[in-house]
């Protein structure tokens, strides 16, 4: 199992971010996939969750919004669209399969600054 997570970077407040995680190593389009993301001295938190078929998603209350989570099971990846971003949201993001949480990649780091 790999993921891979891009699309990260320096971004002002209200800025925009399109982040991507491009999965292998399983059957893509049978798991759920989420996104975390982890701040200096903080526990990792979900962020979002997206069914296999991408009917269904959850977001943390945080980023309700704010930020859109999808897929595309043909390419094997899963996205995640932030927009207004605050410094809040300045942290290490992290995709997940469903049901394999030993698996992580490296993460993208995405800083909210002016």
């Amino acid at each position: 199992v790999q993921l891979v997570e891009s699309g990260g970077g320096l971004v002002q407040p209200g800025g925009s971010l399109r982040l991507s995680c491009a999965a292998s190593g399983f059957t893509f389009s049978r798991n759920g996939m989420s996104w975390y993301r982890q701040a200096p001295g903080k526990e990792r938190e979900l962020v979002a969750t997206i069914s296999n078929t991408g009917g269904s998603t959850y977001y943390v209350d945080s980023v309700k919004g704010r930020f859109t989570i999808s897929r595309d099971n043909a390419k094997n990846t899963v996205y995640l669209q932030m927009n207004n971003l605050n410094v809040e949201d300045t942290a290490v993001y992290y995709c997940n399969a469903g049901g394999m949480p030993q698996y992580w990649g490296q993460g993208t780091q995405v800083t909210v600054s002016s």
